[in-house]
């Protein structure tokens, strides 16, 4: 198995995903070769306390953007929505949110 903290780069914080928190669906930004199964070890080896009971992937894309005359894009990257179960601990990061 690959190192957990490998395998999830950082915590997606906004609007939407901290209305999410309150059913106990947390956002992550994962390495993009990374299945469902090795998100669901990681977070529960980095999170000693939770279980997670689905998981939920998807890639959002490269956007367009301007530098001065010429156009670029932004990279492409993964977000996992993890679903921890209602005994779990929340993680420390959320915690004062």
């Amino acid at each position: 198995m690959k190192n957990p903290h490998d395998i999830i780069k950082r915590p997606v914080i906004t609007e939407q995903s901290t209305m999410m928190m309150e059913e106990n669906v947390y956002t992550f930004e994962v390495e993009g070769s990374a299945n469902k199964i090795e998100i669901a070890q990681a977070i529960e080896a980095i999170f000693a306390g939770s279980k997670v009971l689905s998981v939920n992937t998807l890639w959002v894309k490269a956007k367009k953007k301007r530098f001065g005359r010429h156009y670029g894009f932004t990279s492409k990257w993964k977000k996992a929505y993890v679903k921890l179960s209602a005994d779990s601990t929340q993680p420390e990061f959320f915690s004062g949110m």
